[in-house]
């Protein structure tokens, strides 16, 4: 319909939408250009952690799309999430589940541009399944913390483009290796569930520290993560954090689990937050 050659080229049109193309959809759905170009990827979030569109079938490794099956199911008009594409994400903010990559029926990726037929994007194209009434997936609180904070901390366009942000990138495509599960891959290539299953791993003292679940909300997570331009305190700590020890044997061989040291997290994001209050009130100037 589009008048493009078959394949997979829906990924490329999230990064870089055509000017025909643009111009084609414009004039046949009545949206403006500006609310279509609002509507690509954008050019704030890390390009080294966005999940490719492979045409693997193998379980355990990535897909191009992850979705939250509430979301759908509470959209007029289901839609993918821009932020569901970072690898580093695995869990839904507003629900508090674990993000799905496959039809929970056939078990095939989700491929909206493999369709035979203009269809909502909500449905499977190899069997027609309503995403829209997959289950929840559970996720530890340590998990979903940590997504959290990853996930407000990569909203600052200036973080993504500086020298902190990139190492934290570089760290975050480390993590399986870090956490031993899959120490020959990366972030970007491991599927959904593969990724949890590391993000979990890794953050198991966080989980035994979250104990009361319910009391881990997106507000008290985003009080404690400054302004970009004062937090880098925090990134420099998770790069830390993540970072292999040198001359100790890797997890994988030593079989003990890595862990981040939830006290230290938050004493570096409560000790960013006084800093910023002295300085806006004059004091220690």
């Amino acid at each position: 319909m589009l008048g493009l050659a078959p394949g997979m080229w829906s990924a490329s049109l999230d990064l870089r939408l055509p000017g025909n193309t643009a111009s084609q959809l414009c004039t046949n759905t009545g949206v403006s250009l500006d609310h279509l170009s609002g509507m690509t990827l954008s050019h704030a979030l890390p390009k080294r952690i966005l999940l490719p569109l492979r045409s693997s079938g193998r379980r355990d490794r990535s897909t191009w799309l992850q979705f939250c099956s509430r979301c759908l199911a509470e959209d007029p008009h289901p839609y993918f999430r821009r932020r569901w594409r970072l690898a580093s994400r695995v869990a839904c903010s507003r629900h508090g589940c674990r993000l799905r990559d496959r039809c929970p029926f056939c078990r095939s990726r989700i491929a909206v541009f493999d369709q035979g037929k203009l269809v909502p994007q909500h449905y499977c194209v190899r069997c027609w399944y309503d995403l829209r009434r997959a289950s929840i997936v559970a996720i530890s609180p340590g998990a979903k913390w940590f997504d959290g904070c990853i996930d407000d901390i990569f909203r600052s366009e200036a973080l993504s483009s500086s020298p902190p942000g990139r190492a934290l990138v570089r760290r975050l495509q480390s993590i399986p290796r870090l956490a031993g599960s899959f120490p020959e891959s990366v972030l970007t290539n491991l599927s959904t569930a593969a990724r949890t299953r590391c993000v979990e791993r890794l953050t198991r003292h966080l989980s035994d520290w979250l104990m009361n679940e319910e009391d881990v909300d997106d507000g008290v997570r985003q009080s404690l993560i400054p302004a970009a331009d004062s937090h880098s305190s925090l990134v420099e700590l998770l790069v830390a954090a993540l970072a292999p020890k040198r001359g100790r044997p890797s997890t994988a061989m030593n079989g003990r689990r890595p862990t981040l040291d939830p006290a230290k997290l938050f004493k570096a994001h409560i000790e960013t937050l006084d800093m910023r209050s002295l300085s806006s009130t004059g004091i220690g100037q």
